[in-house]
């Protein structure tokens, strides 16, 4: 389903193959006049939103504006229990495999309760769509000695440590950039949102000059992330996302819906609350 302007649409199916024409539907979103061109996207992302809480639709793919895209995502589908600020994971190719980063650019200025929120979501998803078993799970910072890092970085190990983590996951400690490129220490790594944004970008635009660490280790994954901790599968491309990216992370939505995946993670972080009592 495709929602926005009509006109945008009309471009799109016009640049398809006559026979995929009767396959696509159209939902236009048509603000007032004079409503400025930023409106179109986020009357386009909350229609978008409102087609999947209302069964229209199984997933949402969004290049629009990210807080837009969270925003509506949070009011309109719901927020899973516990869950304050939903967190955009990317998965990033790695030299000994992939690693789930986040968060990527939802919450830019989180607290310690979010961070540690973001760290139970980040293991339940390297779980159920990367078949991790027993995830480790490390905290982005600017060294590995103890107390390195800003005031957050400084008081989130002893909570991270004591954290009952799903799937079977652990703490293993600090870890720093090049870390997340070897991906020998972690398989899920969190950081706040500003910091993992900044990390992204500068590692995609490195990939896509040098390639990333092991090309024999499979397709790469898809340049786009998923909105944890909310009702419904919410997948965000970059705006800048070419025709290729886009159709990637829609092949990932539907792989995220078929295979159930939101519900499945879910279901682990809340059976892991269910023993921790």
């Amino acid at each position: 389903m495709l929602v926005g302007p009509a006109e945008a649409a009309d471009e799109i199916i016009y640049a398809l193959d006559p026979a995929e024409h009767g396959r696509i539907l159209r939902l236009p979103v048509a603000p007032a006049d004079g409503v400025k061109a930023d409106s179109w996207v986020e009357s386009g992302v909350r229609s978008a939103v409102l087609a999947v809480a209302q069964g229209q639709a199984d997933a949402v793919l969004s290049a629009g504006n990210t807080g837009a895209t969270v925003t509506s995502a949070a009011l309109g589908l719901g927020r899973r229990p516990g869950v304050r600020r939903p967190p955009l994971a990317a998965v990033l190719p790695t030299g000994a495999g992939r690693l789930v980063l986040l968060d990527v650019g939802s919450s830019v200025d989180p607290d310690e309760e979010t961070m540690a929120t973001h760290a139970l979501l980040g293991a339940a998803y390297a779980a159920v769509v990367h078949g991790v078993a027993a995830p480790r799970v490390g905290l982005l910072t600017i060294g590995t000695e103890r107390g390195k890092g800003d005031r957050l970085r400084r008081a989130l190990p002893p909570l991270l440590a004591g954290l009952a983590l799903p799937a079977g996951a652990r703490y293993v400690g600090l870890v720093e950039g090049n870390d997340v490129v070897s991906g020998a220490v972690a398989d899920v790594v969190v950081t706040d949102g500003f910091t993992g944004n900044v990390l992204l970008k500068g590692l995609e635009a490195a990939y896509a000059e040098l390639g990333p660490p092991d090309p024999a280790a499979g397709p790469p994954p898809p340049r786009a992330a998923l909105l944890l901790g909310v009702d419904g599968t919410v997948v965000v491309c970059h705006g800048a996302a070419s025709g290729a990216d886009v159709a990637a992370g829609i092949a990932f939505a539907a792989h995220l819906h078929r295979r159930a995946a939101v519900a499945a993670m879910a279901d682990l972080i809340e059976a892991q609350r269910g023993v921790s009592r």
